[in-house]
């Protein structure tokens, strides 16, 4: 997956935007990037970027290769390549990823397990990538 950077995505940047007017509830299943600023309640499982935008709230435990959290999410977070917590940004709930990105000013309460061996597999294989 490509590693994006949070602070330049735009709308553009996204499959699919559940907007902010929307309050859904149940199970969200997508493969392509997906950004949150409504309401969302239930769970996600994610083979794309998942973005939860600032105003967004999310009670759902979420599944997904890359999440960046920029509202609130409560529920656990497992993301296989990284997880990133702006500024502004809070949950509440227990983070699993080999990288885990935090900005000054976010909120998180829970607890974090990374796995060392996921993160030199997943440095290995963009290094390799890279040089393909």
């Amino acid at each position: 997956m490509t590693d994006l950077r949070s602070d330049v995505l735009e709308d553009e940047d996204f499959d699919t935007i559940l907007s902010s007017d929307i309050d859904f509830s149940g199970t969200l299943s997508f493969e392509k990037p997906f950004l949150i600023r409504g309401r969302f309640n239930g769970e996600i499982i994610a083979r794309g970027l998942l973005l939860v935008d600032t105003e967004a709230v999310v009670a759902a435990n979420i599944k997904a290769p890359q999440v960046i959290v920029r509202g609130l999410v409560r529920g656990n977070i497992t993301a296989s390549d990284k997880i990133e917590l702006t500024a502004g940004g809070n949950v509440a709930g227990n983070v699993h990823t080999p990288i885990l990105s935090i900005e000054a000013g976010c909120l998180f309460n829970g607890s974090c397990a990374m796995d060392e061996k996921e993160r030199k597999e997943k440095e290995q294989k963009e290094k390799e990538e890279q040089e393909g």
